[in-house]
Order: C-alpha cells, then structure tokens, then sequence
C-alpha cells in the first residue's frame, strides 16, 4: 500500500510529465531561484567571477530557496 507522499509523488510526477504549463511553472521556478541566488551570492561577495566551489554553494542556497518557496 502506498503511503500519502508516495502517492502525492505519483500526481506530481504525473502532471509534470502531462501539462506544459505546469511543468513550465516549475522549470522556471527552480531556474530563478538559481538565477537569484547566483546575483545575490556574487553581489554579497563582491565576485566578478564564481569558481565551482562558489557554484556549488550557489547550487545549495538556491535549492534551499527553492524548497522554501514550495512550502510557503
């Protein structure tokens, strides 16, 4: 038997997979809060260019941000 979050999981996957614009919605979603955090991340930090250690932590807040976001 599948638990509620498995089942949540299934529509989402579902719905992404099967509406555009849903999908779209994500998608943009999840690239500004890299874009963002990219921008703040270098601003903050005074950087005219990142390095892969500078991505990498970029990569975390965004995702972090992200997840914030969704849950709002």
């Amino acid at each position: 038997m599948k638990t509620d979050l498995q089942k949540a999981i299934v529509v989402l996957k579902n719905t992404l997979e099967t509406d555009e614009d849903y999908r779209r919605g994500w998608v943009a979603n999840i690239a500004m809060a890299f874009k963002d955090n990219y921008y703040w991340y270098k601003n903050n930090n005074d950087k005219e260019y990142l390095n892969n250690e500078d991505i990498h932590i970029v990569a975390n807040n965004a995702a972090e941000n992200f997840i914030e976001i969704l849950c709002q």
